[in-house]
This record gives structure tokens, C-alpha cells and sequence, in this order.
């Protein structure tokens, strides 16, 4: 075996867990900017952002201050024995980006831990058992989170039985389903969700309809608006708490600070993660104050949820955001990237769909362009030879054939063409090796 100090996989052979799933086989020395660097000193232009988490980049100066400011003064979590500057300040600075009556902000770790409280809060609230969310969703991997997820048939395999009355509808995938017509996709799915309500379980049992403005995992795919308030609406009707999960979406991924206020709409929870600390541990949910007083005192809790560096790293990522206009800027650059991935997808009928709003993009590779056949394949083979031009992009959705884009929010225009560039060039040189 390779013990050479730079060749990682081989040395993470003997004692690494082989279970994590991983796009490449590569090793990884360090980032700088929208760059990471290998351990041969190779750079990449980093559009996969280890999933959408440093959303400003490698080592950005402010969030790295931060960090090393706050490591000097405190490090250990004082939430269970008292309070601390940085979380009761970024509680502040992230209500304040929520609208009214979004005030309240409960800090814990991962977007799952997230996904898993917001159940336990809709469950408890309102004394309802029923859970209905939606297929194709991606909402974490704890035992909870992946009784709503499923977006892999492997996330759920092995693991029953799990959480008991959760239910999933149809999701509007326009392209996919519905030939590209929203509003059908909008009628059709909400009428799925009306007799699922009247013939499966009544709404009154249902506590949380739980949905991700634009599926990630399941392939890039936004929900139109007219359906979220389609279901605010079917919330307001019958009681039931809508929770967003913006893991992905939030933190101006969109193109808006949250991706919900595209549709005008205005959650009864939001789950938050990813971004939110460039890269360090943290998530939150988000309320109005009424629904965690009624949660209850001690009804959930988290010994490392709000740490203080977290906290000291994610109020850096807000003002930095609010400094440098960064929601507009990832709207910007977004309308500029989907502008080229259209200009390809005119010369390339290997591109069947462009979609996504802001810098939340998704390109669906098919095999042919009429019968709309995905082509798993071919964005497997994207993904290596774009890797190997240097630029680091993802999969998505079920067959594994949408290629996912997710800049830095602080992305420039200068490396929006250079991307365009890299995937025009993959495209044209890319071989596919076909299975039987």
C-alpha cells in the first residue's frame, strides 16, 4: 500500500470507514478562495463547496478571524449552564433576516439534528401524529430525517421500521413528470395531496407538512410557487405547521436570502445548515416564539448546538453577506450562469432540462432529448472529466444525471465564464464508458 503522506485514500484504507459515499477518490491539501488545493499542489475552482457549506469560500479572512478570536476567549458550549455572547448574538442577527412573526431561534449542530427537532416541535405542539412529506425529498439521515427522505432507496434500506405516520405525496416535478408544465404539476400534486388527506389520513392528524423549496438531493428541482402556497394555504385551513427546509436553499443560494420568499409565503418553521457557518458545525430552527414556549422547557436540548466558534464564524458569514450585497450578487451571477448552461444546452441535446433558481442549478443529462431518458452515465463521467480540467461541480436526483451547481454566494463574474468554459470543454471531450 501507498503510505506516501499525500496519498489519502490509500492511507484511510486500513482504518477509515468505508461507508461514507464520496464523488471522488481524491486527496485534499487545503483551500483558498473558491479554490482547493490537492496534496500534489494541483488547484480546482470549487462549485461543489462540500455541498453548499462554505458558501464563502476557503479561509475567507473575516469568517478566519472570527474563528481564532473567538478560539482565544471560549470554545466549550455553555448553552446547558448559562449564556454566551455569540450565540445570543447571531440568534439576534439571523432573526432579524427571517420576517415577522419569525423571531425565535433554536441552535444545534447538523441540518438532520435540525430536520429531527422541527418534527419532534410539530408532533408536541400540536398533539398530532401525522407527518406528510414528499417524494424524492433529501432531509438528513438520522432515523427521523430519513423516514421523510426519499430521494435514495439506499437511505431508507435496512432501517425499518421507521418513524411511524409519515406519509409522502408527489412532488411537482415539472420537467420530469409533467412535460414542463408547472401549472398541471401544481394542480395534479396538490390534488394528490387533498385525497391523500381525505382517504389516508384526515388533516386533522396531520401535524407538519414538511418540504424543501428546491429539492437538492432529489435533483435540483424548485417547487413552483403556486404549489408552497398551495400548501400554506392547505396549512391554514387545517392546522397544520408548514416546515421549510432550507439546509440548502437558504443563505442566498436562491438568489434571496431564503428561497420560501420567492412564493410569497411565509413558513410556520425553518430548518437551517449548511452555509450558516462556512463550514463549521451548526444549524438552527427557526420559529415564532409561541411555538417553542409551547414546545416546552427541557421538551428538546443539545450539549455541542450553539458553540461558541460556530457562533462566532456564523456571525461573521452574516455580516460579511450584508457587507458585500452577497444576495445580490448570487442572484446576479446566478442569471449569469444560467445564461450560459442555456447557451450549451442549445448546441448540446445531451442537455435535456437547465433549471434552478440563483446559484442553485441544476442541468439534466439525457440520452435522448425527446423520450427525455436520463443518463446517469454521462454525468458520471462529467463529474470526472470536469474534475480533471479543474472544476469540482456534483450529481443529483435518482438516476444520478443532474449536474449540480453550487457556486460560492461571492462567486464573480469572472469565474462564472471561467466554469462555462471548463464544462463546455468537458462536454466536448468527455468518454462514456456504457455498461451492458
Amino acid at each position: 500500500m501507498d503510505t506516501h503522506p499525500g496519498n489519502l485514500a490509500a492511507r484511510a484504507a486500513e482504518h477509515f470507514s468505508p461507508v461514507i459515499g464520496r464523488y471522488f477518490e481524491r486527496s485534499w491539501s487545503h483551500g483558498i478562495g473558491h479554490r482547493l488545493f490537492d496534496t500534489d499542489g494541483r488547484s480546482y475552482l470549487d462549485f461543489a463547496n462540500g455541498i453548499a457549506v462554505t458558501a464563502l469560500g476557503h479561509a475567507h479572512p473575516a469568517v478566519t478571524a472570527a474563528i481564532h478570536a473567538q478560539a482565544d476567549r471560549l470554545i466549550g458550549p455553555t448553552a446547558a449552564v448559562g449564556y454566551s455572547e455569540p450565540p445570543v448574538h447571531l440568534t439576534e442577527l439571523l432573526a432579524a433576516t427571517l420576517p415577522d412573526p419569525i423571531d425565535t431561534i433554536f441552535l444545534l449542530n447538523s441540518g438532520s439534528e435540525a430536520i429531527e427537532g422541527a418534527l419532534k416541535l410539530a408532533r408536541r405542539v400540536t398533539g398530532r401524529p401525522g407527518i406528510i412529506a414528499f417524494r424524492g425529498a433529501f432531509h438528513g439521515r438520522t432515523i427521523g430525517a430519513t423516514s421523510v427522505t426519499s430521494s435514495n432507496l439506499n437511505y431508507r434500506v435496512g432501517y425499518e421500521p421507521l418513524l411511524p405516520n409519515v406519509y409522502l405525496a408527489p412532488f411537482p416535478a415539472a420537467y420530469r413528470d409533467f412535460g414542463d408544465d408547472e401549472a398541471e404539476a401544481t394542480r395534479a400534486c396538490l390534488a394528490e395531496l387533498d385525497a391523500l388527506m381525505a382517504t389516508t389520513i384526515p388533516s386533522g392528524s396531520v401535524a407538519a407538512i414538511l418540504i424543501e423549496p428546491v429539492q437538492g438531493e432529489g435533483g435540483f428541482i424548485p417547487a413552483p410557487g403556486a404549489f408552497l402556497r398551495g400548501l400554506r394555504d392547505r396549512c391554514d385551513t387545517h392546522g397544520i405547521l408548514l416546515i421549510v427546509d432550507e439546509v440548502q436553499t437558504g443563505y442566498a443560494r436562491t438568489g434571496r436570502m431564503w428561497a420560501f420568499e420567492h412564493a410569497g409565503i411565509i413558513p410556520d418553521v425553518v430548518c437551517i445548515a449548511k452555509a450558516i457557518a462556512n463550514g463549521l458545525p451548526l444549524s438552527a430552527i427557526a420559529t415564532r416564539r409561541e411555538l417553542q414556549e409551547r414546545w416546552g422547557k427541557s421538551a428538546h436540548g443539545s450539549t455541542y448546538g450553539g458553540n461558541p466558534v460556530s457562533c462566532a464564524a456564523a456571525i461573521a458569514v452574516l455580516q460579511t453577506m450584508e457587507a458585500e450585497g452577497l444576495v445580490a450578487n448570487a442572484a446576479a451571477r446566478g442569471a449569469e450562469l444560467r445564461a450560459g448552461l442555456d447557451r450549451l444546452a442549445a448546441e448540446d441535446d445531451r442537455i435535456g432540462d437547465v433549471r434552478g433558481p440563483g446559484l442553485m442549478v441544476g442541468v439534466e443529462l439525457v440520452r435522448d432529448r425527446e423520450t427525455r431518458e436520463a443518463d446517469g452515465e454521462l454525468a458520471t463521467a462529467m463529474l470526472a472529466r470536469c474534475a480533471d480540467l479543474g472544476l469540482l461541480v456534483l450529481t443529483c436526483g435518482p438516476a444520478h444525471n443532474v449536474v449540480r451547481w453550487i457556486p460560492p454566494i461571492d462567486v464573480s463574474a469572472a469565474e462564472i465564464v471561467e466554469s462555462l468554459e471548463l464544462f463546455g470543454e468537458a462536454l466536448r471531450t468527455v468518454e462514456v464508458e456504457r455498461t451492458a
